[in-house]
Formats: structure tokens, sequence, C-alpha cells
């Protein structure tokens, strides 16, 4: 990692970001990593008064995976696409209902969110794979500095290593995190749509497959979750269910080794490995079917590419 902080280095093919970050074994955990980020009181009130992610779940979901992946994957770019993603943070700021004022900005705020996404994989490879090493563990966290340091924001409250980042996390989970509107609204999949790749499921089909789908989402979120986090939205874990997740888990794990290297991937995530072979191959964006509304198209909270 350079020491210069102003131009900070892309990360590239050979750090563990950029093997586990955007597997899609993510998804299992991407439940979980909105809850959080939403349980943070500035992140919170900037998602109840600012976004519409309730209006369009799937797609908003969809679309942001591509910039928020570009950030670790897309090289020599990557600075570009992560002051990009900043920018469209600038203007959700306000007053919570509880009088204090927020700023999705605000170093505190922002870093939290960050310091989900550096879960992300520890916990992919926790439930899901071959744990980590404290070593590698180190190593992802190192890399995940290198990249949140391409956004441009203050890395003040960023701890300087792996043990600083668990005390950190404990803190903030035992502390700081708060049952709020914005992290019921996001595990209410009660009335979830279909997603967009399955339009073409009948309605009378979706609607007898939603609810054990999305319940089975929110107990795998539930199993995931530190205690002190379950017990701030008063969910209980048993020995039961700590053994059924870890079974599903090895089958999960098993049934990985057979999918082939590429295909593990998110398409954002798939370009740069091709790049990394040598070939000519732009940064992947969203495909039509996630963009937002027309009428927001022009908003700058919203990445929408011309696809």
């Amino acid at each position: 990692m350079r020491s210069d902080r102003s131009t900070p280095e892309p990360l590239g093919p050979s750090s563990l970001a950029w093997l586990y970050f955007s597997d899609w074994r993510g998804m299992l955990v991407g439940l979980w990593a909105g809850s959080m980020q939403n349980m943070h009181p500035g992140l919170g009130a900037g998602v109840e008064e600012h976004s519409r992610f309730f209006d369009e779940r799937w797609e908003r979901l969809f679309r942001s995976l591509y910039p928020i992946a570009g950030v670790v994957y897309d090289g020599p770019h990557a600075a570009r696409t992560a002051r990009a993603v900043r920018d469209y943070h600038l203007g959700i700021k306000g007053m919570d209902r509880h009088g204090r004022p927020y700023h999705a900005l605000d170093p505190d705020t922002f870093f939290w969110a960050h310091a989900t996404f550096v879960m992300v994989p520890v916990l992919v490879c926790q439930y899901f794979g071959r744990p980590l090493t404290e070593e590698q563990k180190e190593q992802l966290y190192a890399e995940g500095l290198q990249w949140y340091r391409l956004y441009g924001v203050s890395d003040r409250p960023a701890p300087a290593d792996w043990r600083g980042f668990c005390a950190y996390f404990d803190r903030m989970c035992a502390e700081v995190l708060e049952d709020n509107w914005a992290t019921r609204a996001v595990l209410d999949l009660g009335r979830i749509g279909k997603p967009p790749v399955l339009r073409w499921l009948p309605d009378v089909v979706w609607n007898v497959i939603r609810v054990p789908v999305t319940r089975s989402f929110v107990w795998l979120t539930v199993g995931m979750y530190p205690s002190a986090v379950r017990d701030t939205l008063g969910y209980r874990w048993s020995r039961r269910s700590a053994l059924a997740l870890w079974l599903l888990g090895r089958a999960i794990a098993l049934g990985w080794r057979l999918v082939p290297f590429e295909r593990r991937y998110h398409p954002r995530a798939r370009a740069a490995w091709r790049r990394a072979r040598g070939l000519s191959v732009p940064p992947e964006e969203t495909p039509r079917r996630n963009l937002p509304p027309v009428e927001r198209r022009g908003d700058p909270k919203h990445y929408a590419p011309d696809v």
C-alpha cells in the first residue's frame, strides 16, 4: 500500500478483495449488509428521508452492485468510479426525527457503510466457504483501507489494523447501532415483488414461493448477526438454528467447488478478471432492466448509465 494517501493505488488481481468481494455467494449476505448499514443512526436517517429504495428494491440493489464492485475491480478507472459513488451521496443530509444532524459523507457514517463491505468476504468465507486465517483477514482489511481511500473521504474513523477494526466493529454493534425505521423496512420482505430476472414468472407462483424464500433470507441474516445486534433487534438464535446454518453453509461450500471460475463473479468483476488475462473488455454497466424510473435518471443521487 502506498504511504501517499492522496494517490492511493487501485486493487488488482493479486488481492484477496478481487478474489472474494463480488462472488455470487455475497448475495447471501446482502440483507445482512443492508440492515447493518441502516442501523447506523445517520445512515438510517438518510435512507428514511431521502431514499426511494423501497419503491424499487430489486432494481436498486442490482444496479448498485455495479459501481460498488467497480471501486474494487475497475483498475486504473477505480478512483473515478469511487468519486462517482461518493458524489451520489452529496445531497443526503438533514436532521433526523430525534433532532440529530446527519450527512451521508460524514466520515463516521461513510466508513461504517464501508466496514460492512469489508465484512462481506469474511462472512462469505466463514459461513459458505473456507474461513479466512487471521493473516488473510489482516490483508483483506489493509486492502479495504486501500480501496476506501479512493473515495476521497476522510479515513479518520478507520482503525489501523484488523485487530483494531474488530474492536471498532464490536463497539459499533454494542453502543452505536439502533433499531430504527430503515432497518425494519429493509428486513420487511413480506410484500417484496419479483426480481427483474423473474418477470416471466407468473404472479401466482411468486406469491406462493415468496414466503418461504423471504423468511429463509431473514433467518439467514439473523444467524449472521453479532449477538449484540440480535439483542438490539429482539431476535433469538438457538443451537438448533446454528446447526442448521452450519449444515447449509457446508452444502453451499461443497457445491461452490463445481462452479466454473468466471461464473462465480458478478459481471463487473468478471470483466475485470478478463482484463487481467489481457482481453480488451470495458467495465460492465448495469442492464436496462435495473435502471431507475425515467423521471429519476437525472437525479444526481442515482447511478443511471446510458445503456
